[in-house]
């Protein structure tokens, strides 16, 4: 619609460039009448002529241009808003806070990591030697990399009832299912870490953990203490309870008790 009226403005333009022409060329006609007086006028009438046929050219010229880039543009700005309600859908799933995978502080503050081996010194040179081979790097055991996050949507979130949603969040929930993975992941480290690295501190709760994680159901499988949940966002208060029962409802979670402890089994959602 936009394009017919630019068009119907340039078509009144150009018979308005015309006729204003028409008049000019009468007046030549007449001038040439006494053409010993009327040379110099005849010549800047010619001038003024040329001028404005070549800006009216160039109008066409623009306009032209601009109507066939018209189609291109829409396409663009269709495809910017399809991206834009992407990326706006993908947001809406990604929590504000996420742990850091490089190190995992374990409740008692302290970090339970694997040294790396350090390199040999030919101290006759003095230069630092580096291992021309490097030892092949051991297969990780089923269940022991980094744990999972297995989000929830806020179509799930919405399909729950209003009494046991109540005024949970989605991001509220995903951010929960990141300290969960984190507790998780602590956890692994303290079965797989070799003991001469763990500390008196971290000893025997790694001890505890080991024979937690060899019990059935929780063999091979990332899980946590009911010990262990203490923030940042999930905490054992009537909010970290309802976001439990919530992740329990959606699959996310599986619950047992071994011995004195309430464990909690990461669970891949169906």
């Amino acid at each position: 619609m936009e394009v017919k009226q630019a068009v119907l403005s340039l078509d009144s333009l150009v018979s308005s460039f015309n006729t204003r022409i028409a008049e000019l060329q009468d007046l030549v006609v007449a001038r040439n009448m006494y053409p010993a007086s009327s040379v110099t006028d005849l010549s800047e009438v010619d001038a003024t002529l040329k001028t404005m046929e070549l800006q009216l050219q160039q109008i066409k010229d623009r306009l032209r241009e601009e109507t066939l880039a018209i189609p291109k543009a829409k396409k663009l700005i269709q495809a910017s808003l399809q991206q834009q309600q992407k990326l706006q859908n993908m947001s809406a799933y990604v929590p504000s806070y996420l742990p850091e995978r490089g190190s995992v502080k374990h409740q008692d503050h302290s970090i339970c990591s694997v040294a790396e081996e350090p390199t040999r010194q030919d101290n006759s040179f003095g230069i630092q030697e580096f291992k021309e081979e490097t030892a092949p790097i051991p297969k990780e055991k089923k269940g022991r990399g980094s744990a999972p996050l297995w989000y929830i949507t806020a179509t799930e979130l919405d399909s729950l009832s209003s009494y046991m949603r109540g005024r949970l969040t989605l991001e509220k929930v995903n951010a929960a299912i990141s300290d969960m993975a984190a507790y998780a992941e602590a956890n692994a480290q303290l079965i797989t870490a070799p003991r001469k690295k763990l500390t008196e501190s971290t000893l025997e709760k790694a001890m505890e953990i080991r024979d937690i994680g060899t019990a059935e159901g929780v063999k091979g499988k990332h899980f946590f203490l009911e010990t262990d949940v203490k923030g940042p966002t999930l905490k054992l208060d009537n909010t970290g309870k309802a976001i439990l029962t919530v992740l329990r409802h959606l699959g996310r979670l599986s619950e047992s008790r071994i011995g004195h402890h309430r464990v909690f089994v990461l669970a891949r959602p169906h």
